[in-house]
């Protein structure tokens, strides 16, 4: 039986309207690669984006006074969360080997997803 994974992309933020055709197109290959092997495996992709650039982002934080917005960039950290991949496998260890496919300029993060139907109490 399959379950959902979700790949974060981590990387440097990227402006496409700054990069050089030819690494977008090889990027958009990698995505192509990624997509077309879920598919022959014969899962899917039940969602999947890229994200706008993290300058119109906002951070809210609960406060006892309400949310806190704060409009992005975040300084925090050089590398930002560029998009991300809701997908379904067999197994884990499919899940790693077609993750690894995507690809990134940093890194990946992959999360199981909680089947919440399975995560149900049963009634007594």
């Amino acid at each position: 039986m399959s379950a959902e994974y979700m790949i974060i992309i981590h990387e440097p933020e990227w402006d496409p309207s700054v990069l050089p055709a030819a690494r977008i197109e090889a990027d958009l290959a990698g995505h192509r690669a990624f997509q077309a092997a879920v598919r022959e495996a014969g899962h899917r992709i039940t969602a999947g984006v890229p994200l706008r650039p993290q300058s119109e982002a906002v951070r809210i934080r609960p406060s006892d006074a309400g949310p806190v917005f704060t409009d992005g960039p975040f300084g925090e950290t050089r590398e930002v969360v560029t998009g991300f991949y809701v997908f379904t496998a067999d197994s884990p260890e499919q899940a790693r080997e077609l993750a690894a496919m995507v690809p990134t300029g940093g890194w990946l993060d992959l999360h199981p997803v909680l089947d919440m139907q399975a995560a149900r109490p049963v009634d007594a």
